[in-house]
This record gives C-alpha cells, structure tokens and sequence, in this order.
C-alpha cells in the first residue's frame, strides 16, 4: 500500500499551526495536521469546575509537555556538560491539541517597528561599536508595515481587548504613546482595570510615565470572530494561565480557529502522533513528507506531502529540523551554519510592593491579560547612549488572581521564614495589601548562546535530546536592573510601605529551578541572509524550498514583549506569501 498523499502536513496543533491550517484549507487544499499529545477539547476538559483546579492545572501541570518522554538538556556554558530537563520549572512546554495556544495567559501584543530592524536601529542610533562582541544582532527582513495588516487580522480572530492610540494617523485614545499606527482599532474595548492596575496607573502617571491597558486576547464583552467562532465575556476568575477557559473567554486556538476548522471537509487532525522526522528527497532540497509515531500504538505511519510546514513549540521545530538534516547545523567555534543559531529567551523579574494595612489589593481578581503597562523603557523608546546596553522592557502590574496554592508558596518575600506565626502573618499581609510589579524585557542573541544536538541524551523514541547552551550576560543583566530601578518611583507615588525590588544580578547563571517564562525564542531564525538565517523573510527555509517553519523560533533576538501577537502575525504573513505566490510558482520566494 503506498503512503497516504495530502497537499499539506502541520506540524503542531498550537497557533501556528491552526493559523496555517485554517489558511491553506480555505486556499483549496488538503491538509493533515499532526499533534503529538492528546485531542484536547473545551467542552470536555474545560469543563467547571475541573478546570479551575489549582493542584491539578498549575501544580501538576496537566496540559504540559510530559519530560519522560521527550525533553532538552541545559547547561550554561559551552565547557560545561548539559544534563535533562526533568522537572517543569522554568518553562513549560504545552502539549496537546492547542499547544501553548491552550495554557498561554493572554497578554497580546504586536512588535515595536525598530525591534524588527534592531541591528540597523542601533547602528544609526549609536554606530556598530555600541553593539558588544559576541552579540548576534539581526534584523528580521521584514517591515511593520508590511506585518501590520497581518497583525489586524490576528487581533480579529483573537477577539483582542485593548485600547488604541493611534489609527490611520489620527489620535483616537488613551492608548500606549510609543506603539506604531494602526489601520483599525481593537475589536474589543480594553479589559477594565483592576485595583492594582489602577493605582499602579495613577502612580506611573505621577512618576512622569506613559502607562497604558495591556492588549489581552481575553475578551472584555461576547464577541464573535471572523471564523465565526463565538466567545464569552471574561469574568476575572483568574484562571487563564495553565488552564482552558471554561467561559470560552481565552483565545486559545481550540475556541477561536479549531470549530470552524474542524468543519473543512479538506481538514484532518491527528493527535497523539509524534513526528520523528520530515522525510527529504536523495538531493535533500524537497521535503516529501513527514514520517511520525502513533505514541499510543507506537505504530509509524509516513505521508507523503508537497508542503511541508513545522508549527510545533520553538524548540521542537529547531530539533526537527536538526534530525530532519534541514540546513546546517549552527557551529559557535566557527561561527557557521544557521540551524540551533540565535536563541534566545525573555528578562522577566517581579518585584513585590506592599500598600497600607487600609488598602487591600483584591488579588483574587484577575484576567491573564488584563493590566497596565509602561512602555517608557522597552525597545529604542529612551536613551540608551549613557546606559551601554542594547534592549529594554516593558514594566506591568499584571494582576491574574493569586490563587491559594501559589500564594502560599510566595509569602511574604525574601527572608520571611516557610513556617510559623511568621510565615502565617506574612501571608496574609501580603495576600491583602500587595501587589507583584513585572519587569518583561528582551534577551539579546550571542555567538556561544545556541541550540545543538546533545550527543549523550536521547529521548524515549531513540532520537538525540536538544542541547540548549544559555546563561544570562552582561548585557541583559544590565538592562534588566536599569529598568527594575524605574519602578521604585512608581512604588513610592503608590505609598508603598515596603518594596522588594528583584533584578538579576551580575554573574548569576540561568537557573532552571524558578518559573522564568516559556517565551524562547531563535534557533531557526528568519533573515534577508542564507548565511546568518535559517529561514527567509516569509519563514521558508534557505534550503529545503517546500519546508516553512512558523514560530517565536523565527525571532533573530528577543523582545520585550509577549511571542504570541508576533508568531500570529508571521503566520498570516507566510500563509498570504504561500497562497498568493508559492502555491503558484512552487519554490523559492524572492522579495518583490
């Protein structure tokens, strides 16, 4: 029997992949779409009141990614020997169908015009000096404008609430000063602020900044998307990060793509099958197919495809292509080679400020997306001259309600003792009358920062572990303290009592311990630069023409804000380029 044929394999049933898929089908054509954990459905396992279970969703993590199975090893330097990824602490990979999509707490933003062309913003800002040795600074290929209608499109599918500045040029709101023009305002008005947003608001206003509601894919009224697909209004439960929304509230791609995709007769879905590889023709320049494990069988079953896209979490496209043989290999002694190049990571610390016993901060109240930021030291939105590092970060009171567990485990801050009257006063002291302050920033890329083939570890499928080779630097360590300092003004107009101002610190090494944030970046970046990118300006590999890889691994280097608005948009865009012009002229597209 020869194998099945379908116009189309995704790999990966997060955002990505449902964007590209939805896409394609609507472009005509058949299309399989491949998950290696289970169907996930909301009706089923976001069901009320399951689905509010602390202990079953942030604590033991139900819809992450299993590490018995398949993990990376981490080390931090090149000298040092890398060892797996066990426990979930860091990041967390989501698996099932949704992805990431599905866990993700909401916070939605589009990307600040310069950071896709940073390396020539800081250049004309500063000159090439400016940028330290060793740093890997790349410009996208591509433009905002070029980007934004794909933005617009995303923010309308999502069903994202927010509040504009500026819209086709004109004034319109009380949106963020420093964000680029619009064509459209949000389909939703913002998410209404909650007490610690508010006064962080006001506090931010009399420290002489521009603050701003956080764009939040959790919608702020009903609304029904451009697919169709329906949502309910957000309720501030709290419970959007790690969880399904049992209000259909979230976007996730579960609610807002999957049922009207579900219904193409052109459309299959595959879950709990993992792709060992993309199978390549004898010159290994075309994909044929992709060859994957039915993980409840452990049957293998190849397709056979003419376009071939990987959609999964950044680090599983990297590897991917790393077995796969898509593109070389990146070497950090050479500085050669493109796949594993340019990972990066995000610089988020939270800080910890408490008001007077008379204020109490309601931090049972919350919505993953809903907040107010700054945006007066993100990206090139201040002087970095006198500072002597490169990036920024957005600064926040993201208030997703406090759940019981986690406010346990986080009481009181540094010093207070695990245990006894202390420990219980501080508990409650700091559940009523505080509030957490989050610093977001970026990650610069660097030459001995990178992604490779662990050549000792390898997973339950027999296939060698991702190496992740990461430590922080100089660089962003500085960044990060310069912005944690700002925020001690806005504490103070808050009348804080108490502040607990956390940065990191110089020499301190990534630490897989401590929840960070799941926002990787890089490894298979885009680029106008066979050289110095794996992946061209409409994330097509250099070197296997029918293989797209859309994803945060596409980023040359980190950014202050959320992935998730940026991945959106890069797959409408490479989907646009697919359907205007690959599915007509099959091969490699060429900049107009």
């Amino acid at each position: 029997m020869g194998r099945t044929h379908v116009d189309a394999v995704i790999v990966g049933a997060g955002w990505a992949g449902s964007i590209m898929a939805k896409e394609l089908t609507e472009a005509g054509l058949s299309v399989i779409m491949l998950e290696r954990g289970p169907e996930r459905m909301t009706p089923v396992e976001g069901a009320y009141p399951e689905s509010i279970d602390e202990l079953r969703g942030a604590v033991r993590k139900r819809l992450f990614q299993n590490l018995s199975q398949s993990t990376v090893t981490i080390r931090n330097t090149m000298d040092q020997t890398a060892l797996p990824y066990r426990q979930l602490a860091a990041f967390l990979p989501g698996e099932g169908v949704g992805g990431a999509g599905l866990h993700w707490s909401g916070v939605h933003f589009r990307v600040a015009p310069e950071d896709l062309r940073l390396r020539s913003s800081v250049i004309e800002r500063y000159g090439e000096k400016f940028i330290p040795e060793g740093m890997n600074l790349q410009d996208y290929g591509v433009t905002y404008a070029e980007l934004e209608p794909f933005f617009d499109k995303a923010e309308k599918v999502f069903g994202t609430s927010g509040e504009a500045y500026k819209v086709q040029g004109k004034i319109v709101g009380n949106g963020n000063v420093f964000s680029p023009d619009r064509s459209d305002n949000f389909p939703l008005q913002a998410m209404k602020d909650t007490f610690s947003a508010s006064i962080f608001r006001d506090a931010a206003k009399n420290a002489g900044y521009h603050p701003y509601a956080l764009p939040a894919a959790n919608a702020s009224r009903q609304y029904t998307n451009i697919y169709g697909c329906q949502m309910g209004p957000c309720n501030f439960c709290g419970y959007c990060s790690g969880y399904d929304c049992y209000l259909y509230s979230k976007a996730s791609p579960n609610v807002n793509i999957l049922p009207a995709l579900r219904q193409d007769p052109g459309f299959t879905l595959i879950p709990n099958a993992h792709v060992l590889r993309v199978d390549l023709d004898s010159t290994k320049t075309k994909a044929t197919g992709v060859t994957y494990l039915d993980t409840e069988t452990r049957e293998e079953t190849s397709l056979s495809a003419d376009l071939v896209i990987l959609g999964a979490f950044q680090f599983n496209n990297v590897h991917l292509m790393l077995v796969s043989g898509i593109g070389k290999p990146y070497d950090p002694v050479s500085n050669t080679g493109t796949v594993g190049r340019n990972f990066v990571y995000q610089t988020i610390t939270s800080s910890r400020v408490w008001l007077p016993s008379s204020t109490y901060t309601n931090q049972f109240v919350g919505a993953g997306g809903a907040g107010v930021a700054i945006d007066d030291f993100n990206s090139m939105n201040f002087d970095h001259g006198p500072r002597g590092f490169v990036g920024g970060s957005p600064v926040w009171v993201n208030q997703a309600a406090v759940k019981p567990i986690a406010a346990a485990i986080g009481a009181g801050g540094g010093g207070t003792p695990r245990w006894g009257s202390a420990y219980k006063n501080a508990l409650i002291n700091t559940y009523k009358h505080s509030l957490g302050i989050d610093a977001h920033g970026s990650n610069m890329a660097y030459r001995d920062v990178y992604l490779d083939l662990d050549p000792t570890w390898k997973d339950v499928y027999g296939q060698p572990l991702l190496r992740m080779t990461f430590t922080w630097k100089d660089n962003d360590i500085r960044m990060n303290q310069y912005v944690v300092s700002r925020i001690e003004p806005i504490a103070r107009a808050m009348g804080a009592t108490k502040m607990n101002l956390v940065h990191l610190n110089a020499g301190q090494p990534f630490d897989t311990r401590n929840y960070q944030t799941t926002h990787l970046g890089g490894g298979a970046i885009m680029g106008d630069n066979p050289q110095t990118s794996a992946l061209n300006r409409y994330l097509q590999s250099w070197d296997v023409s029918n293989v797209f890889v859309i994803g945060s691994n596409a980023f040359p280097q980190g950014m202050g804000y959320n992935p998730t608005g940026m991945v959106a948009a890069l797959a409408y865009w490479a989907a646009h380029h697919i359907r205007t012009t690959y599915l007509k002229f099959p091969g490699p597209l060429v900049k107009a």
